[in-house]
């Protein structure tokens, strides 16, 4: 049967971060066609709700639909920001969060980890909310561990994401954690969004921008490095390629990609050997040679670095799991 995802719309729920969900998991596809996730949205007592723009929402279900899910998504609610952190937190919605059964899985998007907070269910574990609203978070909720740059945190049972966008790349990595890259990797190209942003990259960095090697800039010298990321990738030639000064082609690639060059270049060699790792029986060493990091013990490192998790031990979590 598939997973459960129940969204949680409040009065005044933000329009975009409701529709993240339905967007992201709905479209996880399993190889035969078959959806890994059914996506269900309620309110508090079953009837409309406004959202933060011009038009109402009706839903099939009330609090009632908690009790059943596996997930439980709370998106942000403008009655959820600073000012008026305690107004959507009163006796009903305290009563509905009750009624999540034990060991379903928490998520927030934006400043939904508000509502979470305001629940205790963030003391003495890490979060992250908008970065607009982390200064106020911390003063409000000094009982979390509050990390106000990452894109999002996850703690297992509870994950949370800053603001906007990062909501979508939250929900990519849940697929992610749940199936492997491969589905992760079609959603995110069906949705037309990039596969993968590492949780503890910087909430305001600009958002990567898909490779279009007809468009000026960096673009086509991304798409070159991405056939090439097993040789070694210098500046100066990555410079060279694009008709570039050094200075001016870090700067450029830097605003196109939210990067610098070898920022982008380590984590596309990471999700190389990610893919290598959980769709290949390539040895650990050849993994590291095909994704450019050379060594075994270099691919260790990075992997240790971005995911806390070794070669060997990632591949046995994915590969046991859906290709």
């Amino acid at each position: 049967m598939a997973h459960l995802v129940a969204v949680l719309a409040l009065e005044g729920v933000i329009a975009f971060e409701l529709g993240i969900p339905a967007r992201i998991f709905g479209n996880a596809r399993d190889e035969s066609g078959r959806p890994l996730y059914r996506v269900a949205t309620c309110t508090l007592d079953g009837e409309p709700v406004a959202t933060s723009a011009d038009f109402r929402i009706s839903v099939d279900h009330g609090p009632e639909l908690l009790e059943r899910a596996d997930t439980v998504v709370l998106p942000a609610c403008h009655d959820a920001l600073p000012g008026g952190v305690d107004a959507p937190f009163g006796p009903e919605l305290a009563a509905a969060l009750g009624r999540i059964r034990p060991g379903a899985r928490l998520m927030s998007i934006c400043t939904g980890s508000f509502l979470l907070a305001a629940a205790g269910l963030l003391d003495g574990r890490p979060a992250t909310t908008h970065w607009r609203y982390t200064e106020v978070f911390a003063r409000t909720f000094p009982k979390v561990l509050l990390d106000p740059d990452v894109l999002y945190t996850d703690d297992g049972d509870i994950l949370t994401s800053g603001g906007v966008a990062a909501g979508v790349d939250l929900c990519l990595h849940v697929v992610r954690r749940d199936h492997g890259s491969a589905v992760a990797n079609a959603v995110a190209r069906n949705c037309l969004v990039p596969p993968w942003r590492d949780g503890g990259q910087k909430q305001y960095v600009v958002a990567p921008s898909p490779v279009d090697t007809g468009g000026p800039g960096t673009a086509a010298v991304r798409a070159w490095a991405l056939e090439h990321l097993d040789e070694p990738l210098q500046l100066r030639q990555l410079a060279d390629r694009a008709g570039m000064s050094v200075r001016t082609f870090t700067r450029r690639f830097r605003e196109e990609t939210g990067a610098s060059p070898g920022q982008w270049i380590t984590t596309q060699r990471t999700e190389r050997a990610r893919q290598l790792l959980e769709r290949t029986d390539l040895s650990i060493d050849q993994v590291a040679r095909e994704s450019g990091f050379g060594t075994a013990a270099s691919l260790r490192l990075q992997l240790r670095g971005r995911l806390d998790v070794a070669p060997s031990a990632y591949r046995r979590t994915f590969r046991t799991g859906p290709a």
